[in-house]
């Protein structure tokens, strides 16, 4: 996998002008037939701009496979778990600012071109004529609004910009250069910049200013702004104005947009409809404007009846909520319902992961967990074959939460080492922590004097995390150590973790597995609460020491020291060298215990629908899970 952004790339503005259509020549002028026909009845009728008025001066070119054959037209469904997920619209149509494609390689997407200078100064350029879902233009204000008025809004953001906009605690220098053209300078790297810009929930650093200044007080007139906010029930305007600003939650049908597709449908809703943006700035490389499709349906559904309901033929493309465990059930009814069943490669560090909470505070398991030996005896305890061969019929990779074996960072010894079934060493290595004593039934017995039992909690999510814990728990009940699972949910796992309830949780790995050494190693060091394994420590990372506790164990503390230097690294080797000793420590100090990784995912693909790759990775970041693969330029067959 090739290097993104390499460092003598960098320093010569990497990311030069560009209006990719192949080999960069600028696509002709759009054919006759370069639009949806509901779009063309509408300018046919006067309600909508000719299609010249409404494509930026240089779209961007994607070179869409067949698309001679694309047809435009047809509602693409799609089954959600929760009307939260209407945010998928945001992360499936993925238009960023700079993006990815299939092989992991940045480039602009809405900005026409990005010069960058030592990592420290980013100079945005818009492309001329883009424009706002409403049809309002698309400027240098947006990016102005959001920084001036809404990050540096104490009322809008009482902690001040967003972590990644500071380095070393410090702002950017914010200027506006002309209507189309922004720089962010910075007195040191911010090589997190750019990747966050790109993300599946990306950094967004652009609002739709001529649409949310009527919510903030520094621009609409009071008596107005007073009124909306009553009517609205909302506290106060700056709360009035946050549910306005929804960009990525994607739930304010009036709030404009940039991506392929705009929601329509407000919450509640069991049904969202998400239409086809008319100034979308795409084309394919005859010319015809993106998306293909007109609409994506978004169906809310029981999440214990999506696997059957989508088995059933009631969507024409899933993947989300879907388990391995339901591809039987799918494939039996494929030729029925006219769909097929395709297998892609997860790209998390691992599937299913255990995180030894290292801030609980849990009397018994505190210090225990803070002991690299007990640690190590916990993973040496699971029979990982056994977990991969019932649950994935061997189709997963047995191992440690790391990078996955075609991210060029990859050594075997990452996957395995203190990840293979040892009962002896494991049992020894809890003797020599001092758990010696055992009761009548074999149970070791903990400082307390009492029987050791470890609860593992689940947010219950993956069908398959309760199977995996009840095998582990056999396992580990040959050391002595009795488990117990106690299922929960996302939020209030999360609220346990950070408050040192829990002692052990089980989630999905590392959420890149791909990764190359210019991916900042975020989830490598103590950088977030949501983090299961030191959320406290994470805290306090997130927070700029204004909450939370710093790491007090060495290898943590060294793992942040690593990330604040690789921040400031000068060349891709310093990169390189930063992240093996930073997933070295990782492998050597069991901070999460993997089980299997690399398992496949389900992805369910009507006959109809066209452009969805046969053999891919499904990978939330980066990747969108299907973004990186163009979904405008997905097609549907006529019925």
């Amino acid at each position: 996998m090739a290097r993104l952004f390499s460092q003598a790339a960098r320093c010569a503005a990497i990311l030069s002008i560009m209006v990719l259509s192949g080999g960069g020549t600028a696509v002709a002028a759009a054919p006759a037939d370069g639009q949806a026909p509901i779009l063309a009845e509408k300018v046919a009728a006067g309600t909508l701009p000719p299609l010249a008025d409404r494509l930026p001066g240089t779209p961007r070119v994607m070179q869409v496979p067949g698309a001679d054959r694309a047809v435009y037209g047809g509602e693409l469904r799609t089954l959600v778990r929760s009307a939260k997920d209407v945010k998928l619209a945001f992360v499936y149509g993925y238009a960023r600012l700079v993006g990815y494609g299939p092989d992991y390689q940045l480039a602009p997407d809405i900005l026409e071109k990005v010069d960058v200078q030592e990592d420290r100064v980013f100079t945005l350029h818009l492309r001329e004529g883009h424009r706002w879902s409403d049809g309002h233009p698309f400027t240098a204000e947006d990016f102005r609004y959001w920084w001036d008025d809404v990050a540096n809004n104490a009322e809008l953001s009482p902690s001040g910009p967003p972590r990644d906009m500071l380095v070393d605690g410090k702002p950017p220098l914010f200027e506006v250069l002309d209507d189309r053209t922004v720089r962010y300078s910075w007195e040191k790297p911010n090589p997190v910049f750019l990747p966050r810009l790109a993300g599946a929930a990306p950094l967004l650093i652009y609002r739709p200013a001529h649409y949310l200044k009527q919510f903030h007080a520094r621009y609409a007139e009071a008596a107005a702004l007073q009124r909306m906010t009553g009517e609205a029930q909302a506290a106060n305007w700056a709360v009035l104005h946050d549910r306005e600003d929804n960009l990525y939650n994607s739930d304010n049908p009036d709030l404009p947009s940039l991506q392929p597709w705009t929601v329509q449908t407000r919450k509640p809703a069991e049904r969202f409809v998400i239409e086809r943006n008319p100034y979308f700035h795409r084309v394919d490389q005859r010319g015809r404007q993106l998306p293909y499709i007109d609409r994506l349906i978004l169906l809310v559904v029981n999440p214990g009846l999506l696997a059957a309901k989508a088995a059933r033929g009631e969507a024409d493309l899933a993947a989300r909520g879907l388990t391995f465990q339901d591809t039987p059930l799918l494939r039996e009814h494929a030729a029925e319902f006219s769909y097929q069943v395709r297998l892609w490669r997860q790209a998390t560090g691992g599937h299913i992961v255990l995180y030894p909470n290292l801030n609980t505070s849990d009397p018994v398991w505190g210090p225990l967990l803070r002991d690299v030996r007990v640690r190590r005896a916990l993973s040496l305890g699971i029979d990982r074959d056994a977990v991969n061969e019932f649950l994935f019929f061997g189709l997963g990779r047995p191992g440690n939460n790391t990078v996955m074996e075609e991210s060029p960072l990859f050594e075997p010894h990452y996957r395995h080492e203190w990840a293979v079934h040892d009962l002896e060493k494991a049992n020894a290595l809890l003797d020599e922590a001092g758990l010696t004593v055992r009761d009548a039934q074999g149970w070791r017995l903990g400082p307390d004097g009492k029987p050791l039992e470890i609860v593992a909690e689940t947010a219950g999510e993956q069908p398959e995390q309760v199977d995996a814990l009840e095998l582990i728990q056999s396992d580990w009940a040959k050391l002595g150590i009795e488990m117990a699972i106690r299922p929960s949910h996302r939020d209030t796992l999360r609220g346990r973790a950070l408050s040192g309830e829990s002692v052990l949780s089980v989630w999905p790995g590392l959420t890149n597995g791909l990764v190359t050494a210019d991916m900042p190693p975020l989830e490598m060091a103590p950088n977030s609460q949501i983090d299961f394994q030191w959320p406290v420590w994470g805290l306090h990372a997130e927070t700029a020491g204004a909450s939370g506790t710093p790491p007090d164990l060495p290898e943590a503390r060294e793992l942040s020291e690593l990330y604040a230097a690789w921040k400031e690294a000068k060349s891709a080797g310093e990169r390189d060298e930063i992240w093996t000793r930073m997933l070295q420590i990782h492998a050597d100090q069991v901070f999460t215990i993997g089980v299997v990784a690399g398992v496949p995912q389900p992805v369910l693909v009507s006959d109809r629908l066209h452009n969805v790759p046969e053999e891919a990775v499904y990978s939330f970041d980066p990747g969108a899970f299907f973004g990186v693969y163009n979904p405008p330029g997905f097609w549907l067959d006529p019925k």
